[in-house]
């Protein structure tokens, strides 16, 4: 994850500003995703590492202050996704989406809101909220039903990023990452329980992890 700040101590971390620090970073061919936007800063930094992060063919993941940085710039946003090999995952709660796209959606449901967007943007968009929707650029969505009240809290939306863009990292296409990623958040968030805070969801996720090793014959969780 492409982080201006410092993270925890059991964490590698690689400071990256801008777009030069970004094109630094992604001059290692082993960096095969990226998440940009939490912590990164509000502004022209955060829109230059989006676009080259775009231009690069790497996975990516588009969270936070990216949204801030785009507000009311969603067709700006749309040409520098257009740009992608692979489908870009967007991670925004209500606000958020409001942000990036004022009152063109206002009266429309979360399921088709969430689809219309990610066709508009060629993307995956996880509407984050008590019943996420994640929908692709075909149209297609599901619904996220095992969230807990729990997860409401401050930071839980990032672990959620970067869990998405881990199983990114891993050669997961965007959408089924995304729908993994929610599901993996949300039994997380049921194993830590009342009072969790941010920093207990990794821990929290070795339990759910060991159950997607084991086959089903359905999704968990999920209902179209």
């Amino acid at each position: 994850m492409a982080h201006a700040g410092r993270g925890p101590d059991a964490l590698m971390v690689r400071r990256a500003e801008g777009a030069d620090g970004i094109s630094e970073m992604l001059e290692d061919d082993r960096i095969t995703a990226l998440c940009i936007g939490p912590a990164y800063g509000v502004g022209d930094d955060t829109v230059a590492a989006a676009r080259a992060v775009a231009k690069s063919g790497r996975a990516m993941v588009l969270d936070a202050d990216i949204y801030s940085s785009f507000a009311g710039r969603a067709e700006e946003l749309r040409k520098i996704l257009h740009e992608c090999k692979h489908p870009p995952v967007l991670t925004p709660h209500e606000g958020e989406f409001s942000r990036l796209f004022g009152d063109t959606y206002k009266d429309v449901g979360r399921a088709e809101k969430a689809a219309s967007a990610a066709r508009h943007l060629r993307a995956v968009v996880v509407l984050k909220g008590a019943e996420t929707v994640i929908a692709n650029e075909d149209g297609w969505a599901c619904i996220n039903t095992n969230a807990p009240p729990q997860l409401a809290t401050a930071g839980s939306g990032d672990v959620l990023s970067g869990i998405i863009t881990g199983l990114l990292a891993q050669g997961m296409p965007p959408h089924e990452a995304a729908s993994a990623g929610v599901w993996l958040h949300g039994e997380a968030g049921s194993v830590a329980g009342t009072g969790l805070i941010a920093d207990d969801l990794p821990e929290a996720i070795r339990g759910p992890l060991t159950i997607l090793q084991q086959p089903v014959s359905t999704p968990i969780g999920f209902g179209n």
